[in-house]
């Protein structure tokens, strides 16, 4: 197997709205990522009316085979984290549950099988929350098992779970500090 030349930022975007521009802020942040775009992430774009606007550092991969292809990636040590933000909780149903049948739940599945690390920012972490929908702000009701999901997946080896856009930053950080040290 051979080491990429300058490992980078894999981040999945899901079709979640929860901190979807902060997100993209983030990824903006960044400089050398791959952006993995799902199919829903592509409605999401379109209805908060986004625009992938990003540096040229950034390669952006949309869900558009049936195998993912550019999961392969992730074989030759293209990347040294992957960041699934923000993530829909059938998103973390399918990662519990070793469901990898889009771009997103497929890089994570292969992202734990190369021991790359990956941050979740699980969008259903507590009973009730304020989200942003294209039209402004909404209460939701998680459900019970998508709050026991979220649980589930912060058993999961390499992976860390966060529930709020601090914690992702600050996370994002502490990976960021961790590769300077052994990089």
């Amino acid at each position: 197997m051979t080491k990429a030349q300058t490992p980078r930022w894999g981040w999945a975007l899901t079709g979640s709205g929860h901190f979807f521009t902060e997100s993209l802020d983030l990824v903006r942040s960044l400089g050398h990522v791959d952006l993995f775009v799902s199919k829903a992430a592509d409605e999401v774009v379109r209805m908060y009316k986004q625009k992938l606007d990003l540096p040229k550092t950034v390669r952006i991969y949309r869900d558009t085979t049936a195998s993912a292809a550019p999961v392969g990636m992730f074989y030759h040590g293209v990347y040294h984290t992957l960041v699934v933000a923000p993530a829909t909780s059938n998103t973390v149903a399918k990662c519990v549950y070793g469901v990898s049948d889009n771009l997103a739940t497929n890089v994570f599945a292969q992202a734990g099988k190369c021991r790359v690390p990956a941050i979740v920012f699980a969008c259903d972490t507590a009973p009730e929350l304020e989200t942003m929908a294209p039209e402004g702000m909404v209460k939701v009701y998680p459900r019970r098992i998508d709050l026991e999901n979220t649980e589930r997946l912060k058993t999961f080896e390499a992976t860390t779970v966060v529930e709020s856009l601090a914690d992702l930053r600050a996370a994002i950080t502490q990976r960021a500090v961790e590769l300077q040290r052994h990089g």
